[in-house]
């Protein structure tokens, strides 16, 4: 057998990646505060670069100026009120409050004091001791009775339920605290939680020898406890959305604009442009200049090209979701991306990047852009119902029916199909869920 050795041309189509391409698609995906960073970090890499922000002061609000036409680090004047001095500050820690209160008992030992503090040191974000008394009394090296003892100063404190071992005992400090500690009161946080988390009001009923509406009368006395005292000191990130996009009510219709909040102008720097004229041809600085100005102009490019395509893509939704903007909820209607593509002549993969992490606020609200996506339910006419308008229609039942008598899932499902929404009860199921509604043995009063 021989083997032939020989040169093949062959021609083939590649589809490359390129830098300039990548960031376009980035920056298109890019939330506003997101956005705000990317551009920002550009800013201070690349000198060539001006970056101009909206003028977040009440003076420049009023003016109705929406760009300074300065950069924002500038000084302001002096009857200017920055917007973003009106965020609240984080409250107080636990750690501190707790701390706060101790500072106000008086006659404690140096031990104790320590010891206290020890203890508020292993309280979790929901306000429980993650220690027990005698691992506490091992690392002080003080006897176990003088942890309890300063556990019970602790349990003192305020927030109620402070530094309980359990819920339990979290629930039951509530109650002595609000002079609430009857014995049914007690017997049901001791040996009933799981019965009453379920409603199992009649097997309560049944145990503890109280009728019905005694018992439920107590356990609503227990709901309204709040089991995770600590809870409300956690220090969560507050977020706040900027909108990429307003929709505001016009004689005729809709104006659709992008807002210029979340999107600093971007500008390339005279001076370094005059240098770029000056400077010799081999010049090694006049290079760097070259590039940084070439970077820059991508940039702007970029910018502009995400412009269109977000004012694109929203405009093609106010408009195919024109019933939502006139009569609310009822009228949003099933929509796919695949479906604002067709509409736009864009890719399906770009509206899906166009719509990620953007908020749009509208005569009704800011919404998310995702929300007007919802999937089609069939009716019996033939038309069909987005599944946010379903939703919407359960909650209404939930809330308009007979407490005695909560409607079941299929009961439900049925009352929607005498509407013409063909829904199964495994749906309907779903969607209460998905609302954080319970089932109807648990939604049942008597």
């Amino acid at each position: 057998m021989m083997i032939r050795f020989g040169l093949k041309q062959e021609q083939t189509l590649k589809l490359t990646m390129t830098p300039e391409l990548r960031q376009a698609i980035q920056i298109l995906q890019y939330s506003s505060a997101d956005l705000m960073s990317y551009l920002r970090e550009q800013a201070n890499e690349n000198p060539v670069i001006d970056l101009k922000e909206y003028d977040l002061s009440m003076s420049g609000a009023s003016s109705g100026q929406e760009r300074t036409g300065k950069d924002y680090s500038k000084s302001k004047s002096e009857n200017s009120v920055d917007l973003l001095e009106w965020i609240a500050e984080p409250a107080d820690t636990l750690y501190k409050h707790l701390q706060a209160q101790l500072g106000l008992v008086r006659g404690l030992t140096g031990i104790r004091r320590k010891t206290a503090l020890y203890l508020i040191g292993n309280l979790n974000e929901k306000g429980y001791l993650e220690t027990d008394a005698p691992e506490a009394a091992r690392v002080l090296g003080i006897p176990a009775h003088e942890v309890l003892d300063t556990l019970a100063l602790l349990q003192s404190f305020e927030p109620a339920g402070i530094a309980a071992r359990s819920l339990e005992e979290c629930l039951l400090l509530q109650l002595r605290r609000s002079g609430q500690d009857d014995p049914l009161a007690v017997a049901i946080v001791q040996r009933h939680l799981n019965d009453l988390a379920c409603n199992r009001l009649q097997k309560m009923s049944d145990a503890l020898g109280a009728s019905i509406p005694v018992i439920q009368e107590t356990a609503d006395k227990i709901r309204r406890l709040n089991p995770s005292p600590g809870a409300a000191f956690a220090l969560n990130e507050q977020q706040y959305i900027v909108a990429d996009i307003t929709v505001e009510q016009t004689g005729s219709g809709y104006a659709v604009r992008l807002s210029d909040i979340g999107a600093p102008q971007v500008a390339v720097n005279p001076h370094y442009r005059q240098m770029l004229r000056n400077l010799p041809q081999q010049e090694e600085t006049r290079q760097f200049i070259h590039d940084k100005y070439t970077t820059a102009n991508w940039l702007m490019k970029s910018l502009e090209q995400r412009r269109q395509t977000l004012t694109r893509v929203a405009e093609a939704i106010v408009d195919m979701q024109r019933d939502f903007f006139d009569e609310g909820i009822h009228g949003l209607k099933p929509l796919t991306q695949k479906e604002i593509a067709e509409r736009t002549g864009l890719h399906e993969s770009t509206v899906s990047r166009a719509v990620s992490n953007k908020y749009m606020q509208t005569p009704r609200g800011l919404f998310e852009l995702k929300y007007f996506f919802t999937s089609a339910l069939a009716s019996a006419d033939g038309e069909s119902a987005s599944s946010e308008s379903v939703k919407r229609r359960i909650k209404q039942l939930i809330d308009d029916e007979d407490k005695r008598k909560p409607l079941a899932d299929q009961t439900i499902a049925e009352l929607l199909a005498r509407e013409g929404l063909e829904i199964s009860r495994r749906t309907v199921a779903k969607y209460r869920e998905e609302m954080r509604i319970s089932s109807s043995a648990k939604r049942k009063r008597f």
